[in-house]
């Protein structure tokens, strides 16, 4: 997040359209569009309690260790998930 970013109140949300789909609730955050976020524990929107509810792709997976990060798992991709499906008429 930028540094000279004035602080405001913000609410984090995930991109599936559910009421309580709420990472944080009124956080104040020094941020600007286009910032990325760390959230550590991210329920549903992280590899371990994933799901393809709504035809949501798994995420991928990165591994922090002190300041080195590793991609460990790619995100699945659209193909990856109808992979497998038969279409009939």
């Amino acid at each position: 997040m930028e540094a000279n970013a004035k602080p405001a109140v913000y609410d984090i949300v995930g991109p599936v359209c559910e009421s309580a789909d709420f990472l944080a609730k009124e956080r104040a955050l020094a941020a600007r569009e286009g910032d990325l976020l760390a959230i550590m524990s991210a329920g549903a929107y992280g590899f371990m309690m994933a799901s393809n509810y709504n035809s949501r792709p798994f995420p991928a997976e990165a591994l922090v260790h002190g300041d080195k990060v590793s991609l460990i798992r790619e995100r699945q991709t659209w193909e990856d998930l109808v992979r497998g499906e038969i279409e009939s008429l």
